[in-house]
């Protein structure tokens, strides 16, 4: 144990640091109360919740019924519960904790922690569960109400306070007060920063550790640079890939170490490989609208492919957003009569038919939008804030977790690759994130023939011939699963449909050498994913291999591997090394 009185509070420089640190909190307050663009005000509701909650206790009001039942069947379990702990008997009385927020043996070694830790779980379930079940509520309504009410849950916790969570009162007891010290230093550097650290940023660099696979920069424009990755291999495939990562965050996540690159992947395996990195939204892309992503930006890269390979056609790639304008490119070619130029379309995790597409939904109400507007400032949306969006969708894991360890254990950051990844945020141009959501997500227009223009062109995304490989993850809470199926009721081309385990990132970077996430397939498309898992073969590990097959016939004869030409400067190109 530490000697409290060398290096506890009473330590003159502990002192003098806690002193410090305090000063910096009160003065960061004193600014943002100060300043009328941060400051909230108490009539300030951004996700309209107020409205929400009135709904939610309309609905309470005239369902007495399942009220009294729900509060009956809370209060017989917590007498069993209470019953089970006063007898020394609580397992005989409680369903075993599988939350892994609890999992350290501390909150069982103690009975008042095990029943502070008890209690909480079983209040929580009670709670949603009345919620599910009031009869008053829309889906909607119903929706919103879970989502919010399990936030409130989840930062409840009695793992996010000190008094209440046994590891942070050994650590306290053990370090004489150390680790909330060095827990305080890391939020006020993280409220200076305006987001919240959650691995070592300083052990990774961007051309060096991430985006390392070699290559050059051979165009760029205002909106991406354009990066055709040196060959691998002494032959390659005629038919070229060019990727559009989505903008919403930076291409990387496709070139983390070279273990795990499925851009090396692709280039080892005899593929001409360009990757667009898109640019850091600033005022100068303020007017940017699909059109905009879908001419200057999908279209001009697959054109440069072209015209630098001599290949009658290219595959593509979309990933998530960029699958979802990928789509509508598609669709455009298709009315234009250039269909011929992409030889095959490829998307992960994206959606097109936006009627069941998760807990994202949520944020796009009128409510949720006008937040999103309101928020704008140079026709910019702060990827910071699409960031901690994408984090409330899995708030133990995104959030809470890291509120434990750094600000409450004080424990030291580790450095991992996919989480510097995920905290290297993105702005995006406002203008084209409201059309998004109101588009996509809220008025679903871009599955509906003719709902959406590009470049003044209605197009009919059932008028899509190419074929087609669409990946999702079954556990992906952005892109559902089930969402990005209904893909595969849409084309008119050859389709195959592959389910990969784990989420929205481990599902797609899951290369064969980590062994890790099986995958699903089959050779029929019925209507639903449902469906589909009754009928698919579960496979073992990376589906990359599955999707290499299936690329392999339709990428034409080998021909001399192509050294990337008229280089700007070397991969990973300075887009990409833009932060905020």
């Amino acid at each position: 144990m530490t000697d409290q009185t060398t290096s506890g509070v009473d330590d003159p420089q502990n002192l003098a640091r806690w002193t410090e640190a305090i000063a910096r909190g009160q003065a960061m307050m004193a600014r943002f109360a100060a300043d009328p663009g941060v400051a909230l005000r108490p009539s300030d509701d951004p996700l309209g919740l107020a409205a929400m909650w009135r709904q939610v206790l309309t609905a309470a009001a005239t369902d007495p019924a399942t009220v009294i039942a729900s509060g009956a069947k809370f209060m017989t379990d917590a007498m069993a519960l209470w019953q089970g702990f006063l007898s020394g008997t609580p397992e005989a009385t409680a369903p075993p904790v599988r939350d892994k927020r609890f999992a350290a043996p501390a909150w069982a070694e103690a009975p008042v922690f095990d029943f502070l830790r008890r209690s909480y779980l079983l209040a929580s379930d009670h709670v949603l569960n009345a919620t599910a079940s009031l009869s008053g509520l829309g889906e909607a309504a119903r929706a919103k109400a879970l989502f919010h009410t399990r936030q409130w849950l989840e930062a409840m916790s009695p793992a996010n306070f000190p008094l209440t969570n046994p590891e942070v009162l050994a650590a306290t007891r053990d370090s004489g007060g150390e680790n909330l010290l060095k827990g305080l230093e890391h939020m006020l550097a993280d409220l200076e920063r305006g987001r919240m650290r959650m691995t070592d940023e300083a052990a990774f660099e961007v051309g060096r550790d991430v985006a390392a696979t070699p290559g050059k920069v051979v165009f760029e424009n205002r909106l991406f640079q354009l990066i055709q990755y040196s060959p691998a291999t002494a032959e390659v495939f005629e038919t070229p890939l060019l990727i559009f990562p989505p903008w919403i965050n930076k291409f990387y996540i496709l070139d983390l170490t070279p273990e795990k690159s499925f851009i090396r992947f692709a280039v080892e395996n005899g593929l001409t490989v360009f990757v667009v990195s898109w640019k850091n939204a600033d005022a100068s892309l303020a007017d940017a609208t699909l059109d905009t992503y879908v001419g200057e930006g999908q279209l001009t890269a697959l054109g440069e492919v072209l015209k630098r390979t001599g290949a009658p056609s290219a595959h593509v790639i979309g990933y998530c957003v960029a699958g979802t304008v990928l789509a509508a490119t598609l669709a455009y070619l298709e009315a234009k009569g250039q269909a011929d130029r992409v030889a095959s379309a490829t998307f992960f995790t994206a959606q097109i038919d936006f009627s069941d597409a998760g807990d994202l939904k949520l944020f796009t109400d009128d409510a949720g939008i006008a937040t999103v507007e309101k928020a704008a400032a140079n026709g910019v949306t702060d990827g910071r804030a699409l960031a901690a969006t994408f984090n409330m969708l899995r708030p133990n894991d995104l959030i809470w977790s890291y509120v434990v360890n750094n600000y409450l254990l004080g424990k030291d950051y580790f450095p991992f690759d996919l989480l510097y990844w995920n905290s290297d945020a993105t702005n995006v141009p406002a203008c084209w994130h409201l059309s998004y959501l109101r588009d996509m997500y809220r008025d679903n227009l871009l599955v509906q023939p003719g709902g959406i223009s590009v470049a003044g062109v209605p197009i009919d995304l059932r008028t899509v011939r190419t074929p087609t490989y669409i990946q999702a993850g079954r556990d992906d809470h952005i892109a559902p699963a089930k969402s990005v199926y209904r893909m595969t009721q849409v084309f008119a081309g050859p389709m195959r449909f592959v389910l990969a385990g784990s989420g929205h990132i481990a599902g797609v970077v899951n290369p064969p050498g980590a062994k890790k996430y099986q995958h699903w397939t089959s050779d029929t498309l019925p209507p639903t994913l449902a469906e589909f898992q009754a009928v698919a073969t579960e496979t073992p590990h990376s589906w990359w291999p599955d999707w290499l097959r299936w690329l392999t016939p339709l990428s034409g004869p080998k021909v001399p591997a192509r050294v990337p030409e008229g280089a700007i400067e070397d991969a990973p190109g300075r887009y990409v090394k833009e932060r905020i």
